[in-house]
């Protein structure tokens, strides 16, 4: 399988549709599913690993900007494969406050097919592609973002947050 060919069968989520359902467990161990942002848009973004350098500075960018986002009536949810202890030593260490989600089965990564082939020091893996996913109050995404570039990207859904 190409590296830029998904991991799983899943269709593409795309802008205009309703977002995929999902139900994942917090470090907290509450269940939140799609269903619990009715009414409020919702920032989803997939990384790949708690506690490397892109994914720290993404998490610390988003949780920076927090306030920014909650006053334009948004919620922000980060979603990875790490199990909830990891998660919780990650919020733990940058001082994070928005919930992360511990895909550990990775049915939600397969619902908004984020999971993708890599390669890394010769070993294949699957994995999760860094994507963020606006959906609005509805629950019908409005915005994607793919292959996401850390440096000014939270600004760029902050933005298009505003816009809704």
């Amino acid at each position: 399988m190409s590296s830029k060919m998904a991991a799983t069968s899943s269709p593409e989520p795309r802008t205009g549709q309703p977002a995929p359902d999902f139900s994942g467990q917090t470090v907290d161990g509450d269940t939140l599913s799609r269903d619990d942002f009715r009414g409020t848009p919702l920032v989803l973004y997939f990384y790949p690993r708690d506690n490397t350098p892109g994914c720290t500075t993404e998490a610390r960018d988003f949780q920076t900007r927090l306030a920014d986002f909650e006053a334009a009536g948004a919620r922000v949810v980060g979603v990875s494969n790490d199990d909830a202890a990891s998660h919780r030593r990650f919020c733990d260490k940058q001082g994070l406050t928005f919930p992360l989600i511990a895909d550990t089965d990775r049915s939600v990564s397969q619902s908004f097919n984020v999971l993708r082939m890599k390669n890394m020091f010769g070993k294949r893996f699957e994995g999760i592609e860094r994507s963020t996913f606006l959906i609005d109050a509805d629950g019908v995404i409005r915005q994607t973002w793919r292959k996401v570039k850390v440096p000014g990207h939270v600004e760029a859904v902050l933005e298009a947050v505003k816009a809704l």
